[in-house]
């Protein structure tokens, strides 16, 4: 008797280490969150947001990207979430107006060391419309230090336009320039956002070429459908896969199109959440 008492016991120390960042695990997530517009109607943002909230809470993300995030909505997650911060601009006018592609961090495991947002077009350090898109399109970027075990990871977080061609494909080509040029390729690193690419598209392909998706590398199945946009339709099953994460020197041990839904059975948001736990290979 004293032997299943100890096996149990023993099993909730094991449990006990290996959560959180016993191991050296990192959660991330990647999440467009759909602006707020009044033009959604029973998807409006006031409707979904305490969702939102209890979605991200449920899954802890150590670090998460949301795209499509106003002024007022990244302010709300950090209101309603105590243990995050965020780092980010608005893209109209580098400040506060216009979508963010804010970068949130749980701050009692992270310390926010250096950020920055630059434009996906010609003029990247200011504010500017890139190429033949439709609209001002940025990609804030983040270098966090762990504060259990004092490595640096480092962040970006973007979101392509959704017309422009030319533009997908030379944003991504521009954030692989700037990964080089800053000499991230040795490093820990994380590039995540909404693409609006799917696998076989120049924009993927020409990430893929410096850095690994997350996808694809998992040591574990897949969990959730293969697509993340539902478009809001309540039967869909998403099959277009256009969210990512890929990354850099690090292992992946879980990877999610997170599903869930609103008690109602409608969609949290028009895409899924990109869910994905690492293990730093060094």
């Amino acid at each position: 008797m004293k032997s299943i008492y100890l096996r149990i016991l023993l099993s909730f120390i094991l449990l006990s280490l290996l959560s959180d960042h016993a191991i050296g695990q990192t959660k991330i997530m990647s999440y467009n969150i759909r602006y707020d517009t009044d033009y959604d109607n029973e998807n409006s943002w006031d409707k979904r947001k305490p969702d939102l909230i209890n979605l991200i809470a449920r899954y802890k993300p150590d670090i998460f990207g949301v795209q499509e995030g106003l002024k007022n909505q990244v302010d709300f997650i950090k209101n309603n979430l105590s243990d995050y911060e965020y780092t980010g601009v608005g893209r109209d006018d580098g400040k506060s107006r216009g979508e963010y592609s804010a970068i949130f961090y749980n701050f009692s495991k992270f310390k926010l060391l250096k950020s920055n947002t630059f434009w996906l077009s010609r003029t990247p350090e200011k504010v500017s419309v890139g190429w033949d898109a439709a609209l001002p399109r940025i990609c804030t970027m983040g270098v966090f230090q762990n504060l259990k075990t004092l490595d640096s990871l480092y962040v970006f977080n973007a979101h392509f336009d959704h017309i422009g061609k030319v533009s997908r494909n030379l944003s991504a080509a521009l954030i692989v320039e700037k990964i080089k040029e800053l000499g991230l390729l040795r490093k820990k690193l994380v590039v995540m956002g909404d693409f609006n690419s799917e696998s076989f598209d120049q924009p993927i392909q020409i990430l893929s070429m410096a850095l690994e998706d997350a996808l694809i590398i998992s040591d574990n199945k897949r969990i959730g459908p293969i697509g993340t946009f539902n478009g809001f339709k309540k039967a869909h099953i998403p099959k277009k896969r256009i969210d990512y994460v890929f990354s850099r020197n690090l292992d992946v041990t879980a990877y999610i199109h997170v599903d869930d839904r609103r008690s109602n059975g409608l969609w949290v948001s028009d895409h899924l959440p990109v869910f994905v736990e690492f293990r730093s290979k060094f």
